[in-house]
């Protein structure tokens, strides 16, 4: 495994920023014993990391289950929040005082049906669970297919929120979610300095018709993410897989390994190659200054009236 790191010396201290992990690595899918072993390498990873001192490390999107897998996979991996798998990602937060963000499977009930979420997962160092978030915004024709969009119901509570570890406020988006500006403006306005957006990104992937996408994924970790995180004055990190996915011992997926952290001058601070990386990067925002004269700014200078037009349907 390679370690790319931007880190200082020291770690930074409680509410001044956050250590943050992004682990990009290869595996197999869409099985229990995969399961189980990606847990187990989840564990190797936040133990290498927390000898970094990391507070936060971050998973590809559905890092449990894997993510090129076939609508009736899905619902049979699929596991409610206090599932067993998950209560273990929560007592491995707490053995080693590392925050988690672990993507998974998740079944439901919700609004008197079963319904199924490609989810993400916050614990905190103490294994306490932050936040239980449901991907919004599902992507093409097959995410649609397979899984149902979060937070269509009040029962569910608010979609979009900001928590804290190491006392730094942090929000969540899953991986197409990474291309939509409101967004991360939302979570910014709530009061994030750090957004982490698990992803499975790819080269092509085979969809539930058994057919593989013939278009690779666009690149937005050197386009979108980085102007994202400058419009908003934030740090925001892509958690990608690399290379190829397995479901018994076939290739299901191959994927960009494009994960990185940006900057809130919209910068790359850390970037992975296509291969099995862990990136560290300490987010300090005090380090970074304003970046137009008279400390003019985005967020303040909006004129809300006038945006109205932005939530109307499309024609």
């Amino acid at each position: 495994m390679i370690i790319n790191t931007y880190i200082q010396d020291a770690e930074p201290g409680k509410g001044s920023g956050l250590r943050l992990a992004v682990f990009q690595g290869k595996g197999a899918a869409g099985t229990t014993d995969a399961m189980s072993r990606n847990i187990a390498k989840l564990e190797r990873v936040v133990q290498t990391a927390k000898e970094y001192n990391a507070h936060l490390i971050s998973f590809p999107e559905l890092y449990l289950s894997g993510y090129a897998i076939s609508p009736e996979t899905a619902y049979e991996l699929a596991m409610e929040v206090s599932s067993p798998p998950l209560e273990e990602v929560s007592s491995i937060a707490k053995k080693y005082g590392i925050g988690i963000i672990c993507p998974y499977p998740e079944k439901a009930t919700v609004a008197g049906k079963i319904r199924y979420y490609d989810s993400i997962t916050v614990f905190n160092e103490e294994g306490s669970l932050l936040k239980n978030y449901r991907k919004t915004h599902l992507w093409g024709p097959d995410e649609k297919k397979i899984w149902n969009a979060g937070y269509e119901f009040e029962e569910e509570g608010e979609a979009f929120t900001v928590f804290y570890v190491h006392d730094f406020p942090v929000g969540v988006l899953n991986c197409y979610e990474a291309e939509f500006s409101e967004l991360a403006r939302i979570l910014a306005l709530k009061g994030a300095k750090l957004i982490v957006i698990p992803t499975a990104a790819d080269e092509s992937t085979i969809l539930s018709t058994g057919k593989w996408t013939q278009t690779p994924y666009p690149d937005v970790s050197k386009t979108l993410i980085p102007a994202h995180a400058y419009e908003n004055s934030i740090f925001i990190s892509y958690s990608n897989r690399c290379q190829e996915e397995t479901l018994n011992g076939n290739v299901v997926g191959k994927y960009l390994g494009n994960s990185m952290v940006a900057n809130p001058h919209g910068e790359l601070m850390v970037a992975a190659k296509n291969e099995v990386t862990l990136l560290l990067a300490d987010c300090i925002p005090s380090e970074y200054g304003p970046t137009h004269p008279e400390n003019t700014s985005y967020l303040e200078d909006r004129r809300t009236g006038l945006y109205e037009d932005l939530v109307k349907p499309s024609k």
